[in-house]
């Protein structure tokens, strides 16, 4: 399989781990506003599955190095397996109550309560089960990420034009997303072996990991996501029967999203090898910038912005960049 030897291709890979996790969203927008999120989740699934597959075909059989995907998948443990497959279901459940956690308290309260949570959770597990970096550097530069994730939903605080109003179930859905987003890759990582030019029997190689994650994602679906058509936060029950209404660019809208995800995961767990599990996941966590990039530069949801927004835009840019750097710099400092 093909296996990253450098530290910076490996943090190249995570900064492309970044533009995936915080561009994938936009793939909603290729589809009619009719088209619930629901609906267009159960594409999204599936192009998860197809992508992490085809990275297992290709760059997974690639070469002499490691083990290769086929055989990683075969001599996989009941263990590895089942934590790459949890992995796979807590993420999903992790990403459907983010969703419904903007739709109840909007961006102000879900980003930085659920992704500043996740962060954070996510960094210190990954950390102490694989100590790999300097950990003053490391927590340093993930203190700056989600102080820009706060000064981001502080932004569209303003810009809406609205006072903070904190239900209790938006709050919950929140911190509940925050948990689980932070805790399902140090189940994925659970499963592999961290050297990758070093097989360890029963374990697994990010390529096998991902796609087994990926099983996860696709299969959890079925409950996770029946369930938020049956009982939606926000608006009426949608029918799976709707599902079979949508036309070929509804469906490839959803796929296109889930590839854009997948390809992103997966390259992310291809860099851990040389990154570490800690780094590269706070690195790929800074997507929530990425979205704001999208958001700022792309949807233009600032043209008109309220009193103080600039200000508070370039400052959330400024400890982003840093912040990023100091992760960057932990594993060489």
């Amino acid at each position: 399989m093909y296996i990253v030897q450098s530290y910076p291709l490996a943090v190249a890979l995570t900064v492309l781990t970044m533009l995936c996790w915080g561009s994938w969203a936009n793939a909603r927008k290729l589809a009619p506003a009719s088209w619930r999120f629901e609906l267009f989740y159960w594409d999204y699934a599936l192009g998860v599955l197809l992508i992490t597959a085809l990275f297992g075909v290709t760059l997974g059989t690639a070469g002499h190095s490691g083990r290769s995907f086929f055989a990683d998948l075969a001599q996989a443990s009941h263990s590895s397996l089942a934590h790459a497959l949890l992995g796979g279901a807590v993420f999903n459940l992790a990403n459907i109550l983010l969703v419904a956690a903007i739709e109840v308290a909007g961006m102000a309260v879900a980003f930085p309560v659920g992704i500043g949570l996740a962060l954070v959770l996510g960094v210190i597990l990954n950390y102490v089960a694989v100590p790999l970096g300097n950990p003053l550097l490391l927590a340093a530069g993930v203190a700056l990420v989600a102080l820009a994730i706060g000064l981001d939903a502080e932004a569209y605080r303003r810009q809406s034009r609205r006072a903070m109003q904190v239900s209790a179930k938006g709050l919950a859905l929140s911190i509940a997303s925050g948990i689980f987003m932070g805790v399902f890759y140090r189940f994925v990582a659970a499963a592999m072996y961290p050297d990758p030019a070093h097989p360890v029997r029963g374990l697994m190689g990010s390529y096998a990991a991902v796609f087994v994650f990926a099983i996860g994602v696709f299969l959890s679906t079925f409950i996770w996501n029946s369930l938020a058509m049956r009982f939606p936060i926000m608006g009426e029950p949608v029918p799976f029967a709707h599902y079979r209404r949508g036309n070929l660019r509804m469906h490839l809208a959803g796929v296109f999203g889930g590839v854009v995800w997948g390809v992103g995961m997966s390259l992310n767990l291809i860099a851990s090898g040389r990154a570490g599990f800690a780094i590269s996941y706070g690195l790929g966590q800074g997507a929530t910038m990425i979205a704001a990039l999208w958001g700022v530069f792309v949807w233009r949801e600032f043209r008109q912005p309220a009193r103080g927004v600039p200000a508070l835009l370039a400052a959330m840019f400024l400890c982003f960049l840093c912040g990023l750097g100091l992760i960057v710099l932990a594993r060489t400092g």
